[in-house]
């Protein structure tokens, strides 16, 4: 099992990380899935959308969904001000925007910063977790973007072959 853990750690470490904050927690997404960050801006709402698909916005020609993650991962009622920032990801070709409370930076973990995730049952599911990475007293919940944007639930993006 501890084979395992190191193997999936070793994968992880030596990547670029954006970190992002949601309410009081920092996570972390591979950098390589980001496409761009943007201020937030008025989105048009989709009848019948789930509460957590924000609606749609036009970038630059591309009507794009855009996902509130403080929703989807129930932490409380969203506030949008001038940290509020969306992130538009690239994930299997498909562009999505996920608004989060604020971007920090671009961090990367060796393999002995990453450590593996723990299972427990809270709003957000340890499916969608590759891991944590620790900088002293840092903490960046790392989180398989692929695998949460693809999920059942959200219904953006057919399942990836996995």
């Amino acid at each position: 099992m501890a084979e395992i853990h190191s193997a999936a750690a070793s994968d992880i470490a030596g990547h670029e990380y954006l970190a992002f904050k949601l309410g009081a927690e920092e996570y972390g997404i591979d950098i390589l899935k980001v496409q761009e960050i943007r201020g937030y801006e008025a989105v048009t709402r989709i009848a019948n959308a789930p509460d957590f698909i924000k609606g749609v916005i036009n970038l630059r020609g591309i009507i794009i969904p855009v996902v509130d993650m403080r929703i989807k991962f129930n932490l409380g009622s969203p506030v949008y001000d001038q940290f509020t920032v969306v992130i538009i990801l690239n994930i299997a070709g498909r562009i999505v925007g996920m608004v989060v409370d604020s971007v920090s930076d671009v961090t990367t973990l060796t393999a002995d910063q990453v450590k593996p995730a723990p299972e427990m049952g809270t709003a957000f599911s340890s499916d969608y977790m590759i891991g944590l990475g620790t900088i002293d007293e840092r903490m960046l919940i790392l989180v398989n973007i692929d695998k949460l944007m693809s999920s059942p639930e959200m219904g953006l993006i057919e399942q990836l072959a996995a």
